[in-house]
């Protein structure tokens, strides 16, 4: 078992380092004071991609050439199922250990399999995983994009990334179309994959039975309810709460400030293009895929202070998607629902049941374990940040957005913002939390532990 779980930790750091190297070597041949050339940013940039968290360092995407774009997206790509759930599909004869590293590497409370053989299990995902992002492909080319562009973003989406090849991501593109494409697929990489296979083979009883599905869809859909609602009735934040904004790289004075906040106020002049932002962004969050079209740090507090929470429910077990998983939170709400009957009826015995079965005891403390967990690593993490960003808010938006594998957060690593100007030491912070959020806390705190090499 700790075995597993090391070859998983240790090989996601080593290959991260060695995906690092091309881009560090292009960094130091091309880049002479504009940009900060340290191997650190080509890690940050690697584990990012890897990761799924789609948090840049590159101030200029645009300026890139293709091979960096498509090196950074074919990261994402390959992180975002599993590196070693890849290799368990290609190579099944990996001995007793497989299942350990299965688990260690999908998200999720629990590594679900379809079939007895882990192998076929890896296949399956993999498959699925290959088709969708074939068909998203192909409909974005069709939609408008370039081929490039299509693969790119498919490669980001599906793997709930983020990484764009536009400096403006999904803004620059100014396409209904490819939006709502872009929408739609990060709604399906944000549900479990095994549910997907199930659906693909004519089996829709999930959409009626299975509860973290359900529970997926209804914060989704009334997240955009209410950030239609707010949008629509209220727009934007007025200008003087907008400056007061920690804002890093994009040095805007006054009237550069005032004209932002008016094209931004333009995207929102109906109910149907605050719909339209309103699902994008909440899905972009929600399943921790990272994208923009707009500038939601100008958005009104309620809806800042709404988007960080969802970062903290992420997208589903088995999914692509960050954060703590639906299915956790979902547990979690159970079992202080339940504790709150304990309280006027203490002989209550009452087990908690998700989509008509019972959940163990053991995996239900195990799962309210990592949801403290999680919370103190966020903040102690924000604590340390602080000692790297005068600005609290970038501090800890930067850590959920690193742990939860997202991107993007608030004021200083807002959404036209990147993470170019942070120090090394809060660089290597951020890098430690998005290993930790991808492979779910326990993966890699457990192999730390002196006790657990100890025989």
């Amino acid at each position: 078992m700790r075995e597993g779980f090391a070859i998983v930790t240790f090989g996601w750091i080593t290959l991260t380092f060695f995906a690092a190297v091309p881009l560090y070597l292009y960094f130091n041949a091309n880049f002479d004071g504009s940009f900060p050339v340290h191997f650190t940013n080509a890690y940050f940039e690697m584990m990012s991609g890897f990761s799924t968290t789609g948090a840049t360092i590159l101030t200029d995407i645009e300026s890139m050439p293709r091979s960096i774009l498509f090196w950074r997206a074919l990261t994402h790509w390959l992180g975002g199922m599993g590196i070693v759930t890849l290799a368990m599909a290609i190579f099944p004869a990996l001995g007793v250990s497989g299942y350990q590293m299965f688990k260690g590497e999908v998200p999720g409370p629990s590594a679900d399999r379809l079939q007895p053989r882990l192998a076929e299990t890896a296949r399956i995902l993999w498959s699925v995983y290959v088709l969708f992002t074939f068909s998203e492909t192909v409909i974005l080319w069709l939609a408008g994009m370039s081929f490039f562009d299509a693969v790119t973003h498919s490669f980001a989406t599906m793997a709930t990334g983020g990484f764009s090849t536009k400096n403006a991501s999904i803004a620059a593109f100014d396409s209904d179309l490819i939006l709502w494409t872009i929408t739609f697929f990060m709604y399906l990489a944000g549900a479990n994959f095994l549910v997907h296979f199930r659906m693909l083979r004519g089996n829709f009883s999930d959409w009626k039975f299975n509860a973290e599905f359900r529970f997926y869809t209804g914060i989704i859909l009334a997240a955009i309810v209410l950030v239609t609602a707010v949008l629509y009735i209220n727009g934007l934040q007025g200008a003087e709460e907008a400056a007061r904004s920690y804002r890093v790289s994009s040095g805007m004075d006054s009237g550069e400030l005032q004209l932002h906040l008016q094209s931004e106020q333009q995207k929102l002049s109906g109910l149907y293009s605050s719909f339209k932002h309103a699902s994008f962004q909440v899905l972009a969050i929600v399943t921790t895929t990272g994208f923009a079209t707009a500038d939601f740090d100008l958005w009104p507090n309620i809806l800042r202070l709404l988007l960080v929470m969802l970062m903290f429910f992420g997208g589903s077990a088995g999914s692509t998607g960050g954060g703590m998983k639906m299915i956790r939170i979902l547990i979690i709400f159970k079992y202080a629902y339940r504790e709150l009957r304990k309280i006027l009826r203490p002989r209550l015995i009452q087990t908690i049941r998700v989509s008509g079965v019972s959940v163990e005891e053991k995996q239900v403390s195990n799962i309210v374990g990592f949801g403290f967990l999680f919370i103190m690593i966020f903040v102690f993490f924000s604590f340390i940040m602080t000692l790297f960003i005068p600005d609290l808010t970038t501090s800890a938006t930067a850590v959920i957005a690193a742990l939860g594998n997202i991107g993007p957060g608030l004021s200083g690593v807002g959404a036209i913002e990147n993470y170019a100007w942070l120090s090394i030491p809060g660089k290597w912070v951020l890098i430690f939390a998005m290993l930790l959020g991808r492979l779910e806390i326990f993966t890699v705190l457990v192999i730390f532990r002196l006790s657990a090499w100890k025989k």
